[in-house]
């Protein structure tokens, strides 16, 4: 048996307990000291009792406290100690009742009054229910009656409204009728739009008071029915009538009928997809291989004298090739008319309101978000011209090969098409036919025979370069007559293709990789070295060669320029890149040769300083043979002209006095420009300088420009070297007081100024030749590689170091040279030319 201490580990609960019920019961005495204890004292003294707890718990149970009060050892005395909770809990129960015994009268008392009250209400009840059976049975019978007579009269007018509205059916029907009857002489002056406003009056009338079933009216509606089906023939003819010749008028009526009809858009989808039809239909009969042969004559060879791999018989492919074009002409032109027709359609639409309703057609047909009637159209005729033209490029070669070869005009087809559907749909506020994706979309649908022309273009030209300029033999030169066969190539692939400018772009792109194939193949015929660069001897073979490289190129260079001179600026953009080249690749073939020769006259100029020019005398003065170092540059100018120039320059009077320009012709210039600039830079660093000196300069001038004039350059065309020669040569005979006001200054650089009055100061005053230690040549490379500026710099620092000198001595006056190149220099480099400074 369980422990007492086991069954106090039981749960307990009060809430439901039927001794925490007994709570509410009080003592009706509580001045009784044998008075038993509340109800809250009662049970909680039965909560701490290990034996009465389980009791209080609403999982109770008494199999299992029977078995732990058995299996405890004591039940005997459990079963006093639960005896003694019984009689505690009646006494308690005895006390409560006795105390609350008025309150449990008044109770009684109250169930007895209500017991009355009840069988009073029960007797009233019954006599209602009386009453409500009498009632019923009086009120039934007219109730019946009304019931009756209502139906009756609902009946009645159904029928009566049937009779009004069938009624007027058939007056429509008589109308209709009458009003087709009266048009039969003269079909054209039927009404369509107001027989179709009455044909779908009399159905919508009956079918909106379910007027089927009576005879009468059925036999109308026969015969409306055959009426409707010739409105939609008369109407659809009209419609179609007007399509086709671009008639508003007759469009707008028919779709007035058909919307009066209500089948708006079941028609107008009807013919988006009828003209849909035709328009890939044509795609697909004119590139009908089978039916160009035939059509050609062709026999023989299968279907149509096709051979098995769908080029046409030996004879007959002249006549296919026509045929195929002559097909393609009528394609475009039924896609024009098919196309324009749609828009045609859809622009009455957008501008078409019903007269009663005002609703827009084009509401009625096009939903939000649908596409417009012409973008259907166009993409299922760019989408069938697509499969086409790849099937063709794939499947046929002789259709491959006459759009590859003819597609200039394939692609001025599809191009004219476009700009007709533009031109004849360009109304201002309606939309065009054909947005500028479409015909994108219509363009790339060639594509592929536009790449295959290109690849075709630039493998023709290449293959004529290629046999021009064979890699195999580099030292044979191009003969003239082979340029022209390549320029002439050149000319008659932009000839086929002007007329349009966009494909004109792609074959311009072609012929520039063709002209960097030129250059790639004359540079590599170029020769280098020193027979190249020779000057001394007569021309050497290697020259001759480069000189005719730089002839050919040069041609090549000026004709190709002069065959997009009439083509748009984008033009000669996109040769413009591969143009320079062939200008480089022809200036590298004798750039050599005149970078050596400007060496040479160079090196004749130098000799300036081996001459004496501080003698003094009548005989130096008198002299009129010029100086040795000018007579040996005479004769090098005159062996460059007889030797090297007469073979580059044949007709160089004629081309400079005509405006042109050639490359040797821009290297002579830049060559007799920089003679002029080397002997002025040199005679002003002569030092010292006397007055036959000065003479005899002059005379070298004097005898420098007539050679350059006579066998370089004009040098009246010179410019700024000629001008500066001009002004130095009275320059040097002017007074150092008259220097700083001469207006000789402004054609002459500063640098040779300042440097020509070193030539007039002590020996003291020493240039930045003497100060820095370096050689004529090492001198006159300085200068090329410093402006302006910079040489003022060197100068000042000289100017500088005398001044120091001067003040060391104690001397109180400079050379009146000093004070005169200070200022000369800080304003001549100030208002100096930029071309002069740099």
């Amino acid at each position: 048996m369980a422990s007492p201490a086991a069954l106090q580990r039981s749960p307990t609960s009060t809430s439901s307990s039927p001794l925490h019920r007994l709570s509410t019961f009080k003592n009706p005495s509580s001045n009784t000291a044998a008075s038993p204890p509340p109800p809250s004292s009662l049970l909680d003294s039965f909560a701490k009792d290990p034996i009465l707890s389980p009791f209080l718990s609403p999982s109770f149970s008494s199999t299992s406290f029977s078995s732990a009060a058995l299996s405890s050892g004591s039940p005997a005395s459990t079963a006093e100690h639960l005896l003694q909770a019984i009689r505690q809990l009646d006494s308690q129960l005895r006390s409560h009742v006795l105390s609350n015994h008025p309150l449990l009268l008044t109770q009684l008392s109250s169930l007895n009054n209500a017991e009355l009250s009840l069988s009073t209400l029960r007797s009233s009840i019954s006599s209602l229910q009386s009453s409500l059976r009498r009632v019923r049975s009086e009120l039934s019978e007219p109730h019946n009656s009304i019931l009756s007579k209502t139906v009756q009269l609902s009946n009645l007018h159904r029928t009566s409204e049937l009779l009004s509205h069938s009624i007027r059916a058939i007056r429509l029907s008589k109308k209709l009728r009458d009003l087709m009857a009266s048009c039969e002489a003269e079909p054209d002056k039927l009404d369509l739009a107001k027989a179709a406003q009455l044909h779908s009056d009399i159905f919508i009338l009956c079918e909106e008071y379910e007027l089927g079933g009576i005879d009468m009216v059925d036999e109308e509606l026969n015969a409306v029915r055959e009426i409707g089906n010739r409105l939609r023939s008369e109407a659809m003819k009209v419609l179609e009538r007007g399509m086709e010749g671009l008639n508003q008028a007759e469009v707008g009526t028919g779709l007035q009928v058909f919307y009066n009809l209500g089948e708006l858009r079941g028609t107008v989808e009807q013919l988006v997809n009828k003209y849909k039809g035709m328009g890939v239909k044509s795609v697909s009969v004119a590139l009908d291989m089978k039916a160009i042969s035939a059509g050609a004559g062709g026999g023989g060879f299968g279907p149509g004298g096709i051979r098995g791999t769908g080029t046409p018989q030996i004879g007959g492919s002249g006549k296919a090739r026509e045929a195929l074009w002559q097909r393609m002409g009528s394609c475009m032109d039924q896609l024009h008319s098919i196309v324009v027709a749609i828009w045609h359609l859809q622009r009455v639409l957008s501008k078409k309101r019903d007269p009663f309703t005002h609703v827009l057609l084009l509401d009625e047909v096009i939903k939000e978000g649908d596409p417009m009637l012409t973008d259907r159209v166009w993409e299922a005729l760019v989408k069938a011209f697509a499969m086409q033209m790849k099937s063709a490029f794939t499947a046929s070669s002789f259709v491959k090969e006459i759009f590859t070869n003819g597609y200039p005009k394939l692609f001025s087809m599809v191009e004219n098409l476009l700009e007709r559907i533009s031109h004849d749909t360009d109304v201002k506020g309606v939309l065009p036919a054909v947005t500028s994706e479409g015909k994108d979309q219509m363009v790339a649908a060639i594509e592929t025979f536009q790449m295959s022309f290109l690849a075709s273009c630039l493998s023709r030209l290449s293959d004529l370069v290629n046999s021009v300029f064979p890699v195999s033999s580099r030292g044979s030169v191009p003969s003239k007559e082979q340029i022209s066969r390549i320029l002439s190539r050149i000319q008659e692939e932009i000839e086929a293709v002007q007329l349009d400018a966009q494909l004109t772009l792609l074959v311009l792109h072609e012929i520039s990789k063709v002209l960097l194939l030129i250059a790639e193949r004359a540079e590599y015929q170029i020769s280098t070295g020193p027979e190249a660069r020779q000057v001394s001897g007569p021309a050497t073979p290697a020259q001759v060669k480069n000189f005719a490289l730089c002839q050919h190129l040069q041609e090549i260079h000026a004709r190709i320029s002069s065959m997009i001179t009439g083509l748009p600026t984008i033009a000669a953009d996109v040769l413009s890149p591969s143009l320079g080249v062939i200008y480089g690749v022809a200036c590298d073939s004798v750039t050599s040769l005149f970078q050596a020769m400007i060496d040479r006259l160079e090196s004749c100029i130098l000799q300036i300083h081996d001459q004496n020019f501080a003698a003094l005398g009548m005989d130096a003065a008198m002299d009129n043979t010029a100086s040795p170092y000018m007579e040996e540059l005479q004769k090098c100018i005159l062996h460059f002209r007889n030797e090297f120039l007469s073979r580059m320059l044949p007709s160089t009077a004629n081309a400079t006095t005509a405006g042109m320009e050639t490359i040797c012709t821009r290297l002579v210039r830049s060559m007799a420009s920089r003679v002029l600039i080397l002997f002025i830079r040199h005679a002003s660093l002569v030092r010292p300088l006397s007055e036959s000196g000065k003479l005899r300069m002059a005379r070298d001038m004097a005898e420098l420009e007539l050679a350059v004039g006579q066998n370089l350059f004009p040098v009246e065309q010179l410019g700024a070297p000629y001008r500066a020669l001009r002004a130095f040569r009275p320059l040097i005979f002017l007074e150092t007081s008259q220097l700083g006001a001469s207006p000789l200054l402004q054609d002459l650089p500063p640098s040779v100024i300042l440097h020509h009055l070193y030539s007039r100061g002590p020996e003291e005053l020493q240039s930045p030749l003497q100060r820095n230690k370096l050689t004529h040549m090492q001198y006159s490379l300085w200068l090329d590689s410093q402006g302006e500026d910079q040489i003022w710099k060197g100068i000042k620092a000289t100017l500088d170091d005398y001044a120091a000198k001067v003040r060391v001595r104690g001397d109180k006056e400079f050379s009146p040279v000093y004070p005169l190149m200070l200022r000369l220099g800080s304003s001549l480099t100030e208002s100096a030319p930029a071309s002069q400074k740099s």
